[in-house]
């Protein structure tokens, strides 16, 4: 009796990464692997590693590392971002035997296959293996110019994800926009997407086994079905065509969309997208900061000003949508002055949470070589007061749809001061909280959103 392989995986980084990961565990799986948890012991070991930022590679190395601890004989295999944008030290790390880079990790069997063919001997049970043995091995690389023109959108099709209610969905990779503090456009390379009749095959399959919420994502989401950069202007209806087409599906009840940019939201995008019935009002519009001298250095394509109107067209045709951001603090040339725009700025606005980054140097990018880089002491400052005014925001949000009447898509069961509960949340993404003992997994149930009963939770009341 054959005893089958066993793989593990591990994910840094984003919700793309995230999907992909399911998709290489998904491949596993078919090609007849047993899939362990990373922290067992593999014959296969797969990271799929992040880049976004200096620290997000240092953790890549040490995953890579730590699987190759817990068993000298397993392949390593070193995938994504960090591959591609630190190629050649990934090729030095004795630790990892196949580099696969970004658009090429649909060929992870193939290429684990080639390894064995290549080293029959290394991989043998019992084989000694010392710290150095990768000298003696032959590696295996697929890694492309990301960089290049013509790439093509990287084919995958899941039919199951780590969530059990709600399916994160990728249906575009790259980015053009080249930020200064960005090195995303490096690792993933240019705009590509999705055709949408394999979106809907895939949402169709996710259905069938029972999810009944979708989220589409990509690296630039906004530039979904573009093939040039999108700042010429919005006319174009890509995205909008594909969320209509994944609202014909029977079975998804929502849809959620990733971050998008805030130049989407004119006045016919929105109009449009009201219409979409499925469509959860739960909407992350990027900022990053509040004031157009820090914007313009940052190489963001918009104003604080055509930022608001954005905000103020979702709330036009939407009601009290939960509109939620990221914000980096400490950025090159920052003042007190400019942070400050930026703290009465996101005040002024009002989000339902704000995602706060301390600026970090990141190696490659025309940031990390700017003057007037600030000071960490004061990064954390600044990073402290925005996270303060945040908690205010969040609560006075959740606090507004006390009493009114929410639809809430059940998870997972909860105890809490001696009570069963099963908790979900709104379409708005607030937590909720029923009191029950019945099995509420994946089920839909409307009520008037109570009282909060623990932090960030609130009850649901029949």
């Amino acid at each position: 009796m054959t005893t089958r392989k066993r793989a593990a995986l591990h994910n840094l980084g984003c919700k793309v990464n995230a999907y992909e990961t399911d998709a290489m565990q998904e491949l596993l799986e078919h090609a007849g692997y047993e899939i362990v948890a990373f922290t067992d012991v593999a014959d296969v070991y797969v990271i799929n590693t992040c880049s976004v930022t200096n620290m997000a590679d240092r953790k890549s190395r040490q995953m890579i590392h730590r699987a190759k601890k817990k068993n000298p004989h397993a392949i390593v295999v070193a995938a994504g971002c960090y591959v591609q944008t630190s190629t050649e030290e990934v090729l030095a790390d004795l630790a990892v035997d196949i580099v696969i880079g970004n658009n090429q990790k649909n060929h992870l069997v193939e290429r684990i296959a080639e390894f064995e063919a290549k080293n029959p001997t290394s991989l043998a049970e019992g084989a000694e293996k010392s710290a150095d043995a990768g000298a003696v091995e032959e590696k295996v690389v697929d890694c492309v110019d990301i960089n290049q023109d013509g790439q093509d959108y990287e084919y995958f099709l899941v039919n199951k994800t780590a969530e059990h209610t709600r399916a994160f969905i990728k249906v575009q990779d790259g980015c053009n926009q080249f930020c200064s503090y960005c090195i995303i456009p490096y690792a993933r390379g240019r705009v590509r997407s999705r055709a949408i009749e394999d979106v809907v095959k895939e949402v169709e399959g996710l259905a069938k086994s029972g999810y009944r919420e979708v989220v589409l994502t990509g690296i630039h989401l906004s530039s979904y079905g573009l093939t040039e950069n999108y700042n010429s202007g919005f006319e174009h209806n890509h995205l909008l065509e594909l969320i209509e087409a994944v609202a014909k599906v029977q079975g998804i009840d929502r849809i959620r969309l990733g971050s998008l940019e805030p130049q989407i939201i004119t006045e016919a995008f929105a109009s449009r997208l009201a219409k979409v019935d499925k469509i959860c009002p739960h909407f992350h519009l990027s900022l990053q900061s509040g004031c157009d001298a820090t914007l313009k250095r940052m190489n963001r394509k918009y104003t604080a000003a055509e930022y608001e109107a954005g905000c103020a067209m979702l709330r036009k045709y939407f009601d009290a949508p939960a509109i939620t951001t990221d914000v980096i603090v400490g950025f090159p040339g920052e003042t007190e002055e400019e942070f400050e725009t930026t703290k009465e700025y996101v005040d002024h606005i009002g989000f339902y949470e704000m995602h706060i980054f301390k600026y970090s140097k990141r190696k490659g990018t025309k940031a990390a070589v700017m003057p007037d880089q600030v000071d960490e002491k004061i990064k954390a400052r600044r990073s402290d007061i925005l996270l303060t005014l945040e908690d205010v925001m969040s609560h006075a949000y959740r606090q507004s749809y006390v009493g009114r009447e929410v639809e809430v898509l059940f998870e997972t069961p909860w105890e809490w001061d001696g009570r069963s509960y099963y908790t979900g949340y709104t379409r708005e993404y607030i937590r909720v909280a029923y009191p029950t003992n019945e099995d509420l997994s994946n089920q839909i149930k409307k009520g008037i959103l109570g009282e909060q009963i623990a932090e960030n939770i609130y009850l649901l009341r029949e």
